[in-house]
C-alpha cells in the first residue's frame, strides 16, 4: 500500500439534488476535492442494493448495485428519460436521503428508461452481455424479478433490473475511472454476510446453514461489546464454510473478483469471524444466547489472496478479538484497522493508541458506527476526553481547536493509510453520524452540501499531508 490519507465518504451522502447521492458530476468533483486536498483514497460503504432499512450490510444480493446510486441527468443527456420525467425525481430538500420517495418514485422512472434502453439495438446488446458474462447478477435481477415488488409483469421488470444494473456498472466504472485518473484509489466494503430473503440464498442454499424447509438453523450476530450490551442481533445466515470449501470457496472467489473489478481495494467487514464466528439460534431473542464456532481459517485467507491478486484487503480486527484472530490476520499480511475512539478506555497496550500503530495498518478517527469526532469529543467521560486531549497536547479549558491537534496526531502516525469520515473533514457534531449500531431507525441517511465541502479549509489538509508524507 501506498502511504497516504483518505476520506470516508459514502456515495449517497453525496450532494446532488435528486434525492440521494449519485454517480453524476458531485461524485467527479468529490474526487477533484480530494485531489486539491492531498489525499490519495476514497473510502465507500458497500455498494449493493440495501434492505428495507436502507443499511447496505444486509442486501438482496452481495453482487447487486444500489440503484438509487445511477445519476438522473446522465439518463436525460442519454436520451433515456424526458426533462419532464427527470423534474419528477428533483428532492424537497439536500441534508438527507429521502429514501421513501426514492422508492415509491425512482422505480417507475427506470421502467420507463429501460424500455427506451432495450430499444436500441447496440444499447440492448451491450446490456445483455453485460448480464450474460455475470452469472450472479443475473441471479440478483431474476430474484427481484420474482419479487415484482411494483407489479410491473414479468418481462417489464426483468429488464428494468438487467438495465439498472448494467447503468450502475457503466456509470460507476466512469467515475472511478475520472478518480483513479486523478491518482485517486478507491476502497470499497465487503459486508460478511448477506440476508437471508437474497438472490444469494436462493440461488446457492446449499452454501448455508438452512434447516430442511429452507429456514436459517442459525444466524449471525456480536456478543455484547462496546456498543451494544446486548450485543447484536443481525440475522444473517451464516455459510456452510465446510460445503464451501469443497468447490474451493467459489463463489467468494466470484464475490472478490467483482468487487475488485469495482474498487482498488476492499475492505473486508468482520473478519474476525474467519477466524471464529457467533452463531446465534434462529429464534433467540437476543444474541446473547450465541455461541463462538470455529471459522474457515488459513485456507480461506489462501483463497482471498489469490483472488485479490495486485489489490489490497483491508482486514476489519475490530470487537471480540482473540489471539487466534491477531494470528489469522497476521498469518494474511492484510492490515488491520486502528481506530481513535477505542484508544483512550483504559488498556495502555491497546493497539487503538496512536503511538501503537503498526505500518501495515488502516488508522481512523472513526469509522461509520462511531459517532463523530468532535461528538466524541463533547461526549465522552470526562477523564477520557482529558485523557485524549493530553495525548493530542491541547491543555486549554476550551475545546474550539482541539481537533485540529487531534488530527495532526492521527496524520502523523506510522500507519500507511489515515481514514477521516468526511464529518470529521468537516468537524461536524454527533448528530451527522452515519448509524448507531443496535438501532434500526435514523441510519444512513446523512448527506452534504455542495456549499460545505467548498467551505472546507483544503490548504489545511494539503499542508497536513505534505508534512507527514501522505501527499
Amino acid at each position: 500500500m501506498k502511504r497516504g490519507s483518505g476520506v470516508l465518504m459514502h456515495i449517497s451522502s453525496l450532494p446532488g439534488g435528486f434525492g440521494e447521492g449519485s454517480f453524476g458530476k458531485e461524485a467527479k468533483e468529490f474526487a477533484d476535492f480530494l485531489k486539491e486536498c492531498g489525499f490519495t483514497y476514497w473510502q465507500v460503504l458497500p455498494f449493493c442494493m440495501p434492505d428495507m432499512y436502507n443499511s447496505p450490510y444486509k442486501s438482496f444480493s452481495a453482487f447487486s448495485g444500489n440503484p438509487n446510486f445511477i445519476d438522473i441527468p446522465t439518463l436525460f443527456e442519454d436520451g433515456l428519460i424526458t426533462r419532464e420525467e427527470m423534474d419528477t425525481q428533483r428532492q424537497k430538500q439536500p441534508y438527507s436521503c429521502e429514501f421513501s420517495e426514492l422508492w415509491e418514485k425512482r422505480y417507475p422512472l427506470y421502467r420507463e428508461a429501460s424500455r427506451r434502453a432495450f430499444e436500441r439495438a447496440e444499447l440492448k446488446d451491450k446490456i445483455d452481455s453485460f448480464i450474460s458474462q455475470n452469472k450472479q447478477i443475473d441471479n440478483f435481477c431474476r430474484f427481484m424479478t420474482m419479487k415484482d415488488i411494483h407489479g410491473y409483469g414479468e418481462e417489464d421488470t426483468l429488464r428494468m433490473w438487467k438495465f439498472i444494473q448494467y447503468e450502475f456498472f457503466t456509470q460507476w466504472m466512469d467515475v472511478k475511472k475520472y478518480a483513479n485518473d486523478l491518482g485517486i484509489q478507491i476502497i470499497g466494503d465487503i459486508p460478511i454476510y448477506v440476508d437471508n430473503d437474497s438472490a444469494d440464498v436462493w440461488a446457492n442454499p446449499e452454501m448455508f446453514q438452512l434447516d430442511e424447509s429452507g429456514r436459517p438453523e442459525v444466524v449471525a450476530g456480536v456478543p455484547p461489546d462496546y456498543f451494544c450490551e446486548d450485543g447484536q442481533l443481525w440475522g444473517n445466515p451464516i455459510y456452510d464454510w465446510d460445503y464451501m470449501k469443497k468447490d474451493g470457496y467459489s463463489w467468494w472467489k466470484e464475490r472478490m473478483e467483482y468487487m475488485l473489478t469495482l474498487f482498488d481495494g476492499v475492505r473486508i467487514d468482520h473478519f474476525r469471524a474467519f477466524e471464529s464466528y457467533w452463531a446465534v439460534p434462529a429464534d433467540a431473542e437476543t444474541a446473547k444466547e450465541g455461541k463462538w464456532v470455529k471459522g474457515p481459517g488459513e485456507d480461506f485467507i489462501d483463497c482471498l489472496k489469490e483472488a485479490a491478486r495486485d489489490k489490497f484487503i483491508i482486514a476489519e480486527d475490530l470487537g471480540d478479538i482473540t489471539d487466534e484472530v491477531r494470528d489469522l490476520v497476521k498469518y494474511s499480511g492484510f492490515p488491520g484497522m486502528r481506530i481513535l475512539q477505542f484508544a483512550f478506555l483504559g488498556d495502555p497496550n491497546t493497539p487503538h493508541l496512536p503511538h501503537n500503530y503498526e505500518k501495515i495498518s488502516v488508522s481512523y478517527t472513526g469509522t461509520h458506527d462511531n459517532n463523530t469526532l468532535l461528538g466524541y469529543v463533547w461526549e465522552a467521560p470526562e477523564h477520557e476526553r482529558r485523557q485524549l486531549l493530553k495525548y493530542c497536547g491541547w491543555y486549554e479549558e476550551r475545546l474550539e481547536g482541539s481537533l485540529d491537534s487531534i488530527l495532526r496526531v492521527m496524520f502523523g502516525t506510522h500507519s500507511d493509510i489515515f481514514i477521516m469520515p468526511i464529518q470529521d473533514v468537516l468537524q461536524y457534531g454527533g448528530d451527522t453520524r452515519m448509524n448507531k449500531p443496535g438501532s434500526s431507525d435514523g441510519n444512513w441517511s446523512y448527506r452534504v452540501t455542495k456549499e460545505q465541502i467548498c467551505g472546507i479549509d483544503k490548504a489545511k489538509y494539503l499542508d497536513l499531508n505534505k508534512t507527514y508524507g501522505r501527499a
